[in-house]
């Protein structure tokens, strides 16, 4: 079953950039991930406070697997309110037909 881990977080305005570049090597590591089929995090470009993150893995299994190794990086900011969710997928298809 494929995993969509997608939403946001928020942190201070002042630092959602220089939290969001402290990611840049997990996200390229975790692309790189065996079933990682997309992940990003990104700065949002209307809110100076939201970091969007989404993450889609062809099962629960990869996800754990990549979690145990991916030595996530302190980002050096409090996360001030957190709006992510993993959602589990029973089907998919274009969104244009």
């Amino acid at each position: 079953m494929v995993l969509i881990i997608a939403g946001f977080t928020e942190v201070d305005p002042a630092h959602r950039d220089d939290a969001v570049a402290a990611l840049h090597d997990l996200v390229r590591r975790g692309r790189r991930a065996p079933g990682c089929l997309d992940l990003a995090i990104t700065a949002d470009p209307l809110d100076p406070a939201r970091i969007n993150v989404y993450e889609r893995w062809e099962s629960s299994d990869h996800l754990e697997r990549w979690r145990a190794v991916a030595d996530a990086p302190d980002i050096g900011v409090a996360i001030t309110s957190d709006h992510t969710r993993r959602y589990e997928v029973t089907g998919e298809r274009s969104p244009f037909g």
